[in-house]
This record gives C-alpha cells, sequence and structure tokens, in this order.
C-alpha cells in the first residue's frame, strides 16, 4: 500500500501529482477537488467524517495506491497527522498553504504571526490568542468563523482581514472590525488574520510567531519596572508565586481585578495570556495603560467598580484579585475560573477568602510571603530588609481533562 497526499491551492496540482493519480487505485477528498482532479479510473470517496477513509485507505492491498487531497499545505494542521497516526506512512506533495496566500494577498511579512486552529476544540483558546497576540492567523472552522471571532472580540481593538475561497472562483479579500465581521455571513472555506494594527511593519522576529516567551528581564519584574503610587505595587516576590498559580499562558484569559498599577495584568500579557484589568480609579487606570503600553503588551482595561463591571466580561481562565471586599471575592469565586488567587495583608480576612473558594469548589492553599531583601549599610555592610508580609489564597479548580 502507497498513499501519496496531494496539497490543492487553486493552481496548477505539484510535480509528481499526475503520476500518482495514474497509479491510484483510491482517491480520498472533498467533493470540489475530485470533481476537478480525481480520474475516472479510481474509486472515489468524498471526505465527510474522515474514519471511512482511514479504513478504505488502511484496507488498500500492498501493491494498491490510494490518494489524499487536502487544501494547501496538508502537514500544516493537516491531514498528514491524522494519517501517521493510524500508521499510514504517506508522500506528501504539498502546495502554498493557506496561510501563506493570506499573508500574501494581504501584502505582510508573517513569521511574526501566530496561527491558531480551532478545529475539534471550543474556540476560546484562538480567542484568546487573538486577544493577546497582535498578529494572529485563524484557521476557521464550521461554528468557528469570522462572525464568531468577531463577536469574541468585543472591546478588544481588533481589525479582521477575512479570506474566502483562496484560490478558488468565489476568492475575496475583505477588511472589518469584529462588529461588522459579527453581523454577516462568510462564505466557506475561509481564513482570518486578526491584526491590532493593520498598518504596523513588525519587528524582525528570530523565532516564527514571535518571541515563545517574556523578553528580557524576564518575568516577576522588580517594582521600578511599573509605574505606581507610593509603593502600591505588588511586590516582585509576590507577583512571581501569584504567577506560579495562575498559569497564564498563550490561550487563556486572566482577569486582574482591582488591578491598580496592572503589574500582574501586564506580566501574565507578557507571558501571552489575554487579560483583561478592573480598576475604578481613574489615576490608577491612566498609570495601568502607561505601564502595559511601556511593556509592549495589550491589556483590556475595563475602567469600573467590582463585581458590576465583571458581569459582562468574558469567562476567564484565571483570576487575580488585588483588592475588593466580600461581593468581589463572592462574584469571582463562582465566575467560572480554573484558576483564583488572592493578595490579602489583613489576616482577618484569610479565613472568609479561604472558606468562600472552599464552597465555590476550589481546592485551596495559602502562603504568606515575608521576603527579605539584601540592602547595603552606610558603611558597605549587607544587611536585610523586610517587605510587607502578604497571605496569598490560591484555588484550584479541577478541569475535565485533569479529572483521576
Amino acid at each position: 500500500m502507497g498513499v501519496t497526499v496531494i496539497g490543492v491551492d487553486g493552481a496548477a496540482l505539484p510535480d509528481g501529482s499526475a503520476e500518482a493519480l495514474e497509479e491510484a487505485r483510491l482517491v480520498v477528498g472533498a467533493r470540489r477537488h475530485l470533481d476537478a482532479h480525481a480520474p475516472d479510473h479510481a474509486r472515489k470517496l468524498e471526505l465527510g467524517p474522515f474514519q471511512p477513509a482511514l479504513n478504505a485507505l488502511t484496507a488498500l492491498s500492498a501493491d494498491e495506491h490510494g490518494v489524499v487531497f487536502a487544501s494547501g499545505d496538508p502537514g500544516f494542521f493537516g491531514v498528514v497527522r491524522t494519517l501517521r497516526e493510524r500508521g499510514i506512512r504517506c508522500r506528501v506533495l504539498p502546495a502554498i498553504s493557506s496561510v501563506q496566500r493570506l499573508l500574501a494577498k494581504a501584502g505582510r511579512s508573517w513569521d511574526d504571526v501566530a496561527v491558531v486552529s480551532p478545529q475539534g476544540r471550543d474556540i476560546t483558546q484562538a480567542l484568546n490568542v487573538c486577544r493577546a497576540r497582535p498578529a494572529v492567523a485563524v484557521l476557521t472552522v464550521r461554528g468557528a468563523g469570522p462572525a464568531q471571532l468577531g463577536s469574541g472580540l468585543d472591546g478588544w481593538r481588533r481589525t479582521l482581514v477575512v479570506a474566502e475561497d483562496l484560490g478558488g472562483p468565489n476568492e475575496s479579500l475583505t477588511t472589518v472590525d469584529p462588529a461588522d465581521a459579527a453581523a454577516r455571513s462568510w462564505r466557506e472555506p475561509n481564513i482570518v488574520l486578526c491584526l491590532a494594527d493593520p498598518d504596523a511593519v513588525p519587528q524582525r522576529s528570530w523565532h516564527a510567531g514571535g518571541d515563545p516567551l517574556p523578553p528580557e528581564p524576564g518575568w516577576a519584574l522588580p517594582e521600578d519596572e511599573f509605574s505606581h503610587r507610593d509603593g502600591m505595587v505588588t511586590t516582585s516576590e509576590v507577583r512571581a508565586v501569584a504567577l506560579a498559580k495562575l498559569a497564564p499562558r498563550p490561550g487563556t484569559l486572566v482577569w486582574d481585578v482591582g488591578a491598580g498599577s496592572g503589574s500582574v495584568a501586564v506580566e501574565c500579557a507578557r507571558m501571552g495570556a489575554a487579560t483583561i484589568a478592573v480598576e475604578p480609579d481613574e489615576t490608577q487606570v491612566v498609570r495601568l495603560i502607561t505601564n502595559a503600553a511601556g511593556h509592549g503588551v495589550d491589556v483590556r482595561v475595563v475602567e469600573a467598580a467590582a463585581p458590576q463591571a465583571l458581569r459582562e466580561l468574558p469567562k476567564p481562565d484565571a483570576i487575580f484579585i488585588g483588592g475588593g471586599g466580600s461581593d468581589v471575592l463572592a462574584a469571582c469565586a463562582h465566575a467560572g475560573a480554573t484558576r483564583v488567587v488572592a493578595a490579602l495583608t489583613a489576616l482577618d480576612r484569610v479565613a472568609t477568602t479561604r472558606d468562600a473558594l472552599r464552597y465555590a469548589g476550589y481546592q485551596v492553599e495559602g502562603v504568606q510571603l515575608a521576603a527579605s531583601r539584601l540592602v547595603d549599610l552606610p558603611d558597605g555592610a549587607p544587611s536585610l530588609q523586610p517587605t510587607q508580609p502578604v497571605v496569598l489564597i490560591s484555588g484550584h479548580r479541577k478541569t475535565p481533562g485533569e479529572q483521576s
């Protein structure tokens, strides 16, 4: 048995395709690909669910040959992985991927562009990458297309470039804002480029998709890296532990409630998470915006008081509570996040915070952080200077994939 996977992009088929099709006993693909390219002598199997195609391909005898048509580059978020998982070794004749074609049509370099696919999963992770990153290509699927992306990006300053039927007779390229994308229907197949600034020229990249980790100087940054009011900023030691508990990463959404100057929100954004900072104080909001801009991250700022401000926000994966009363804690505990972390300086709030998270179904841990920093005395001798103790109460709720 031999299987050749042929990429189709609307142009001529790749070199070697004619020979593979001449030998083919079975040809598998979408109806439009079969109608355009499948030879008359071969059995044709239209793709819907992929399992029948896999069964037919594995049933080929040792001297029979099969061909699979796939859009673009079959090795890029494509069918090659599925075939290999089934133990089918294949020869691949790739075409230009839809991402390459889209960025070429847009006249933009794409080494900095993150590429995400919601295939087989909820659209939320793809949305969170679009909320966090300045340039993202989304390999859309039914139910997770331009309209759904536009709806989920309400509140974020984004421009969507939607390519429909790339390489086909109805090819079109449309630039819209999220609200317009959500309000209309789109021809399939399509692909979306989500941009924070469509006119920006990206910096030269060294890693495809942009930096994989925060750039220097890493994370848990010193307090003087942030504009803040009279020392009213979460210390780097507390932030380091809070980040470990929040687990910010690409595809997740973090709320920073009572954000103050936004140091936690900025750190989470630098680690690739989408972030929303909720802060009612206008002066602190200005600092927050300044800090986000200074570190080159996109933090959505909601200038309003919790818990009212939380009601219309998208569901978070993690929440950091930097301030607020029992009503804020209760709202955060029942917002559906997998992780909640509260920073407390008043010991009388420890028990109520622990109990509120336990009541909401979280496994709760707590730690008091009392760091002493090395300083120099006037005579040059070393000494230790204590910082204000802070208690971090963290709750973790297992996701379905973590259940034992």
